[in-house]
């Protein structure tokens, strides 16, 4: 019998990081694939993103939860009613393995929601330090999970430490890079028409997010950054945020600025589209884990602002800077002109794998033995 894998996706980052591996499992004949949608993919203010997944041909359930409000509340609120719709869902579909990636409240309902049915939890992306809430609900997520696949050898030694027996403990790399492996990508032509852009000049592309004990310094936040772009007057893309606290505050912020020519605001962009652009682009500037998992692999300066990625492993193309609009302009000034940091970046190494993920989560998917043990799984020290 087919083993029936479920993932799980909230939001068009952990979507567009997965898609080359969820493929791979579509494709795979002792392999079933469904998707179980939610969060920020069900919200027509942020794409309606639900509808990039229908279209790739996945077998696709919908769980009736997005973040009703711009608070820590409605996050934690999330997550409980995530708990109470996600369990009809899953035991409709009686999965073989629960696979989660990262550290956002829908995973970690799910997997608490796997732990108690007794479904093994597969969880990408295991024992990293990041900022701000997500390093706690992703070392949350590595608990109630059997099985650990992490982008590097310093992640699977985290998770080892933690007490997770070796055994279920995998160094696979980090999914995101695979599509970039694949190239296929918009040519820069393709992208000069669709996003009126010119490719002669210099293309800053923005991607900031709130940060969850932050939440009342995220218009500050943003505001900084767009006044920055805005002074240096280089032709800009912007995506919205996510859905966390302090995210709505933040897009009315950013709708201030549609006003001005070189500034273009997008919602939404299907991950190929973003991984075009980030080829062609000058930097990349914001707190995004694309800065630091992705960008390395086209050689992209980025300026990195603030504490959410902070402790994260990163690569050689990395800039960081504060909040204020004066030290964001300084990094911006500095990766687009210093030709010596500019030659730095294009090489720098990056330290999350080879881009060959796809191929080895399905070989852990189609061979570990589900037993009693791994299920009722132990501290190992």
């Amino acid at each position: 019998m087919k083993r029936i894998i479920l993932y799980v996706s909230g939001s068009r980052a952990d979507y567009g990081l997965m898609r080359s591996v969820l493929f791979r499992i579509k494709n795979t004949p002792d392999l079933e694939l469904h998707v179980a949608v939610t969060g920020m993919h069900l919200m027509p203010e942020l794409g309606n993103t639900i509808d990039e997944i229908q279209k790739d041909g996945f077998t696709c359930h919908r769980i009736d939860v997005i973040q009703e409000r711009d608070s820590k509340e409605s996050m934690a609120s999330f997550i409980g009613c995530f708990i109470q719709k996600c369990v009809p869902v899953i035991n409709d579909i009686k999965p073989n393995f629960i696979l989660l990636l990262g550290d956002r409240g829908e995973m970690l309902g799910s997997a608490i929601v796997g732990t108690y049915m007794g479904i093994p939890v597969v969880h990408i992306h295991g024992g990293e330090i990041t900022g701000t809430v997500d390093e706690i609900a992703r070392h949350a997520i590595t608990k109630l999970s059997h099985i650990h696949l992490t982008a590097t050898k310093e992640s699977a030694q985290r998770i080892i430490r933690m007490g997770e027996n070796p055994l279920n403990v995998h160094v696979v790399g980090a999914p995101g890079l695979e599509q970039i492996q694949e190239k296929d990508l918009l040519a820069p032509g393709e992208i000069h028409q669709k996003y009126n852009l010119n490719l002669s000049k210099p293309i800053l592309l923005v991607l900031q997010h709130p940060v969850l004990f932050d939440e009342e310094e995220s218009t500050f936040q943003i505001k900084q950054t767009l006044e920055a772009i805005h002074e240096l007057n280089e032709q800009s893309l912007i995506i919205y945020p996510n859905a966390d606290a302090g995210g709505r505050e933040m897009i009315k912020e950013i709708k201030k600025y549609e006003k001005y020519p070189n500034i273009h605001i997008h919602p939404n962009l299907e991950h190929k589209d973003f991984l075009s652009l980030l080829r062609i682009s000058s930097v990349l500037i914001g707190n995004s884990s694309s800065g630091i998992i992705e960008a390395p692999s086209f050689g992209i300066p980025v300026v990195n602002i603030g504490t959410r990625q902070e402790g994260r492993t990163r690569g050689e193309n990395i800039i960081e800077s504060g909040y204020k609009k004066e030290e964001i302009k300084s990094a911006i000034k500095y990766a687009l002109h210093n030709i010596d940091f500019k030659e730095h970046a294009r090489n720098a190494k990056n330290p999350y794998g080879d881009g060959k993920t796809s191929r080895r989560i399905v070989d852990i998917l189609e061979k570990t033995k589900i037993t009693p043990d791994l299920i009722q799984k132990r501290m190992t020290y």
